[in-house]
């Protein structure tokens, strides 16, 4: 059994998170449940005591794929801010609700398209909206 890391959350992002969810049709989208099993388990603090190194909503994160050391980067969104040029993860999708809360150096595995997982690493938080006093995006 893999342990998930420790997880913090920012009380802002706990209630909008939680309202998406309240928004959604009641029918059983996938990667809900997930998301919401990650919420109970956070640690939530107050948006000004979010650790500078945590992936909050709207961040920006860049990535190492540990096999082939190749980086990248993705904006953790809402749906309703999802770029289609690849450069943004919707807090819907599986990975996505994964990444918030999670801090340089955690690593996780993220599914590949034709199946089988790549182990990922966070390097670097390079944009955090709560690091740059910005509470109301």
């Amino acid at each position: 059994m893999t342990t998930r890391p420790d997880i913090t959350i920012s009380s802002l992002d706990l209630k909008r998170v939680e309202d998406l969810i309240d928004s959604l049709p009641k029918a059983d989208i996938a990667g809900v449940s997930e998301l919401e099993e990650e919420l109970t388990r956070a640690t939530i603090v107050a948006p000004k005591d979010v650790p500078d190194n945590i992936i909050t909503m709207n961040s920006t994160v860049k990535f190492i794929v540990e096999a082939t050391n190749k980086e990248f980067e993705l904006t953790l969104v809402y749906p309703k801010n999802m770029e289609s040029n690849g450069t943004t993860i919707s807090i819907l999708a599986p990975v996505g609700s994964a990444l918030l809360g999670l801090s340089i150096g955690d690593e996780i595995e993220w599914p590949k398209p034709g199946g089988g997982n790549l182990k990922i690493k966070i390097i670097q938080v390079t944009f955090q909206p709560e690091r740059a006093g910005e509470y109301q995006l």
